[in-house]
């Protein structure tokens, strides 16, 4: 204790209790008050710190809270915004601030989108079905019509070779218009069974040498006319199905070679190398088609010429075999000048 402070306790206190060994005891006892004191008030202090450090950060993360709340909120009006698009009945909380109304929104919403979703569901199993029966009956009536054809064929070819000076030129002219007729059936049946069977044909995917198929392509072509090609770039190998890709290359060619009104036909083919596809062009000098059919060639059994030789299925069959690959076909053509058909194919 301060000895100031103990001298003016000996000059205030009564006689009695001057002697030194009572002082002592009575300054020990206030010693030990004033310790305890400090020690009260330095925990007091050390308490309050801690509640205040405790309460600003309960506050920050009350706040962090706040402003993650703020944020969940936003996203769900941007999903219930999302949700308008499917025109389900709007009984959308007045207010957004309300998460749990939003929530049980949400989960309503989402009732009914899976509810419309199976029942999407079912309707592409059943146009599936529809598809694999359609398909199935396209193959059985392509394979049954094949047979009576060939049978009339041969029969109108016997008839004209062994009945030739009874018939006369009238009725030869007939039976050459019968057999003219058959084989622009028989390959309308070809080419139905190609398109309704290009989904069937192994999915199996391996590396084709595009150089190697063009070529087996072109020689096994037999145009009466003079056809020009050139391959304007080395050709990739792309994985794929072999025979798919010999039936998109040989329709793009040959629709090249069959609409062409020039002496020398004359056909490029080339290829470019993108990130993600692989782009082809065929560019012929042919007769070229008009902007506004451009979409219509694509469509099956649609001609833009009364030709007995076309199906008008064959650009079918390469839109189909390109879709299967994720890719695209398009054109641009020139009327009289030529057509230079596009097609992607992805890596």
């Amino acid at each position: 204790m301060n000895s100031l402070l103990k001298r003016q306790i000996r000059k205030f206190l009564p006689e009695e209790f001057r002697s030194e060994k009572k002082l002592d005891k009575f300054f020990d006892a206030i010693d030990r008050s004033y310790t305890t004191s400090d020690e009260q008030f330095a925990m007091l202090q050390r308490a309050t710190k801690i509640s205040s450090d405790e309460l600003f950060n309960v506050n920050q993360q009350l706040t962090k809270e706040t402003e993650s709340q703020k944020q969940v909120i936003t996203k769900l009006e941007g999903v219930i915004d999302k949700l308008k698009f499917y025109d389900l009945d709007n009984d959308r909380p007045l207010e957004s601030s309300d998460s749990l109304k939003l929530a049980d929104f949400i989960d309503n919403q989402t009732k009914e989108i899976i509810k419309i979703n199976q029942q999407k569901d079912k309707l592409v199993q059943s146009l599936e079905r529809q598809n694999r029966e359609l398909n199935d009956y396209a193959q059985l009536v392509s394979h049954d019509l094949k047979s009576p054809l060939q049978s009339i064929e041969a029969l109108t070819t016997w008839v004209i070779e062994d009945y030739s000076e009874v018939l006369g030129e009238i009725g030869k002219e007939n039976l050459e218009l019968i057999k003219e007729n058959i084989e622009k059936m028989d390959t309308l049946v070809k080419g139905i069974l190609e398109y309704s069977t290009i989904g069937k044909i192994e999915k199996e995917n391996y590396d084709v040498d595009m150089n190697i198929l063009v070529k087996e392509v072109i020689e096994n072509l037999d145009p009466t006319e003079k056809v020009n090609f050139k391959i304007s770039d080395l050709l990739p190998v792309v994985k794929g199905n072999r025979s798919r890709f010999q039936l998109l290359f040989s329709h793009l060619i040959q629709n090249a070679i069959q609409f062409n009104n020039k002496k020398d036909i004359n056909i490029e083919i080339g290829c470019k190398e993108n990130t993600h596809f692989w782009q082809f062009h065929i560019k012929d000098n042919g007769k070229g088609v008009e902007r506004k059919y451009f979409d219509k060639i694509f469509i099956a059994f649609q001609k833009l010429e009364d030709n007995f030789k076309s199906t008008g299925i064959g650009l079918s069959i390469v839109k189909k075999i390109i879709e299967i690959y994720n890719g695209e076909i398009w054109l641009e053509s020139k009327v009289n000048k030529g057509t230079i058909f596009y097609f992607k194919l992805e890596k």
